[in-house]
Order: structure tokens, then C-alpha cells, then sequence
């Protein structure tokens, strides 16, 4: 649980309402703002990496997303805003940017791929971390969303599986560097406590 679950809860309710804030734009304005998604192997479709995340195809498209959204961003908020911004970043850009290399012919949106990276992470997080108390989180969200973990295969029509696979692949590496920095964290803490006996 986030060390501050209101204002977590706040941020990502923030970000939520920022997207049904775009489907309505995306009614009332004479452009059509979907038409900025990812687009495999296209030039013109680079910037959707940017764009695609941020951008649904209707209400439904968006109602789908919303739930893991708010409850997935919410959890993985529990390692503080800085991680929080950096798991993001690399899930949203990693995500991206192997849609845009490997996605089949289409335009590619949604926010999936971030929920897809955030129910990774915090579902080997704890295995990288060695954290029964993050490996128990990981468990009951197992039991809940692991059905959402087929999305990362082909079959669907008109699910971009690209994105909800390469988001996923971002939050594994996300977790293996959180983890990393985690114990040269604890590492430098260690040695600092260590001298400081020392020089005693």
C-alpha cells in the first residue's frame, strides 16, 4: 500500500479523469485525436508512442481500461511518486516503441499497455525485491487480474496484443531495476552504518 494511499489515490484519479477528459475532447472537437496512435513502421506514426496510451476508441474502450487503471496505478504507487514516474516512463516507452517495431498493420491506442506494465511489476517485483510482504500482494493479485496476462498473446480482432505484451516486458524490466537500485540502496545503507561504528 502506497505510504500516502490518499494522495496516490488522488494522482491517479488525476490521470484518470485527464483521459476521459481527451474522449470527450476527442467528441466535441472537429479532429479526430485517435487518428494519433501508434502506427507500426510509419514515420508519421513514431509520435503515437507519445500520444497512444492517452487515447481510446469510445467509452467502452476507456470504461474497460478504467478499473485496472485506477487500481493497478494506485498499488504501484506504494514505492513513492519518483518510482512511481520512472515505472511509468518505461513501461509507456518500451511499450511503445515495440508496438511501433513489431505491431501489426493499424492504429494502435488505448491505456492497456500501461496497466499490462504496472500488473507485471507488481506481480515479480517481490521476487526480485525478495519481499514476502510485496510476493503476498503479488499472489492475491494474481488470484484477481492473472486472467488480463492472455492479453499478451495473439487472437483477439482489433486488440493490440503488441502493446499489452511489450508493456508487460517494460514492468518486468522496471522491477529488475527497482530491485537492483533497492539493494545498492541497502547496500550503501549497510556500509554507511558500518563506518560509522568504526570511526566511533
Amino acid at each position: 500500500m502506497p505510504a500516502k494511499p490518499f494522495g496516490a489515490a488522488f494522482a491517479v484519479a488525476v490521470f484518470v479523469a485527464a483521459l476521459y477528459a481527451l474522449e470527450f475532447l476527442d467528441i466535441i472537437v472537429p479532429v479526430d485525436l485517435e487518428a494519433n496512435g501508434i502506427y507500426p513502421r510509419e514515420i508519421h506514426g513514431l509520435d503515437g508512442i507519445l500520444w497512444s496510451p492517452l487515447l481510446h476508441a469510445g467509452w467502452a474502450h476507456l470504461l474497460a481500461n478504467t478499473v485496472p487503471i485506477l487500481v493497478l496505478g494506485w498499488l504501484t504507487m506504494a514505492g513513492g511518486a519518483r518510482q512511481f514516474v520512472a515505472v511509468t516512463a518505461l513501461v509507456w516507452i518500451l511499450g511503445g516503441v515495440g508496438t511501433w517495431l513489431v505491431g501489426s498493420e493499424g492504429n494502435h491506442i488505448g491505456a492497456s499497455g500501461l496497466a499490462f506494465g504496472w500488473l507485471v511489476f507488481l506481480l515479480v517485483r517481490g521476487f526480485f525485491t525478495r519481499s514476502f510482504a510485496q510476493i503476498a500482494v503479488a499472489l492475491v493479485l494474481f488470484f484477481y487480474w492473472g486472467g488480463m496476462l492472455w492479453g499478451v498473446l495473439p487472437g483477439r480482432p482489433g486488440v493490440s496484443w503488441e502493446a499489452h505484451l511489450f508493456g508487460a516486458l517494460g514492468g518486468l524490466l522496471a522491477a529488475r531495476l527497482v530491485a537492483a537500485g533497492d539493494r545498492r540502496a541497502n547496500t550503501r545503507a549497510r556500509g554507511s552504518r558500518s563506518t560509522g561504528r568504526m570511526s566511533a
